[in-house]
């Protein structure tokens, strides 16, 4: 039966909640704050690696199958997806760490010094092996965005941007069912939520071509570098507890340098497009989850934390599942 939906928060969580729904036939409506289509988003900061596999080594156990069908569904619906798998390197003096990290996930296989030079020549001769993770993918965060919100429209979906007050729009709405995806917006009611700022650096470089995620293991700054296309690279790393909003902090910025150049010397001459800096929505336990109140009428989907690019299919597919049926799964709580 078709019913009349209203999302709220077009981040990557609410994005996926409203195209899920109209092709499932709903009516759904898509209001967010923001007049300008992901401006005051978390999304916009992630790395975007869908790394099940990786997230694994310190999330709860059901990620990983959660994960995979993530990246399924990414396969599914975005064709610009980059399938090539991921690597996870160390220095000669943390190789313990590369160990560890062999211990603590599945997936991957050991490549040593000649391989790694077959899969990124500008690595063959800097790290001796590395572990090879053949199933991950990854996309650059706006370009994935803007994807799944013209896949929304195309389902169907009215978006509405610019909306003074989501919350209030989401409480004089007249929808059979309101999705709340508003992220830390959303804390007055979710008491649980905390935020975790993560910090990331944008650089440009036609030194170093990398044709998949490289995460660096160390033991005080672990650091990822995942390319974008176009000789554009993101490094990343921090997870702070701290829901300051404000710009990158210099400790932050020498760290992500200093992390890219222990990857490839070569990164010192690159180009710095940009710092950003995001507060990303959390619960204790670090997994995101569909909340059920007012008799299924309003059911908040948030706590994306570092998952949610991953997560958010597989919570619109649980979410829609309830509103059809009652089916209440894994990370839906009625």
């Amino acid at each position: 039966m078709s019913r009349t939906v209203t999302v709220l928060g077009a981040g990557i969580l609410g994005l996926w909640q409203a195209f899920v729904l109209a092709r499932a036939g709903h009516r759904v409506r898509l209001v967010e704050t923001s007049a300008e289509p992901f401006a005051d988003a978390a999304s916009l900061y992630a790395g975007v690696m869908l790394a099940p596999e990786r997230e694994a080594e310190t999330a709860p156990s059901m990620l990983r199958q959660l994960g995979h069908e993530g990246v399924a569904h990414w396969r599914e619906v975005y064709p610009r997806l980059k399938c090539n798998g991921s690597l996870v390197v160390a220095s000669p003096r943390d190789r313990g760490e590369l160990d560890r990290f062999a211990v603590r996930t599945r997936g991957h296989r050991r490549v040593d010094e000649r391989e790694l030079g077959v899969l990124e020549g500008d690595l063959g001769q800097r790290f001796g092996a590395a572990l090879f993770f053949p199933d991950e993918a990854h996309m650059p965060a706006n370009d994935a965005l803007s994807f799944m919100l013209g896949a929304a429209r195309a389902a169907g979906v009215e978006a509405v941007f610019g909306t003074v007050d989501a919350a209030s729009a989401g409480a004089a709405s007249d929808a059979d069912t309101i999705i709340d995806c508003r992220g830390m917006a959303a804390r007055d009611e979710l008491s649980d939520l905390r935020g975790v700022r993560g910090e990331r650096l944008l650089i440009r470089s036609r030194e170093v071509v990398f044709n998949r995620p490289v995460q660096l293991l160390h033991p005080r700054i672990p650091l990822y570098i995942v390319p974008w296309g176009d000789g554009v690279y993101l490094v990343g790393a921090t997870a702070i507890e701290s829901e300051e909003r404000g710009p990158v902090t210099v400790r932050s910025a020498m760290e992500l340098l200093g992390g890219a150049y222990a990857v490839h010397p070569s990164f010192a001459e690159a180009e710095i497009i940009g710092f950003g800096a995001g507060v990303r929505p959390a619960f204790p336990d670090n997994m995101p989850r569909a909340i059920v109140r007012e008799g299924g009428r309003r059911i908040f989907v948030n706590g994306a934390y570092r998952h949610g690019f991953l997560i958010a299919p597989v919570l619109a597919r649980m979410v829609a599942a309830y509103i059809e049926d009652g089916t209440v799964s894994e990370l839906l709580a009625a």
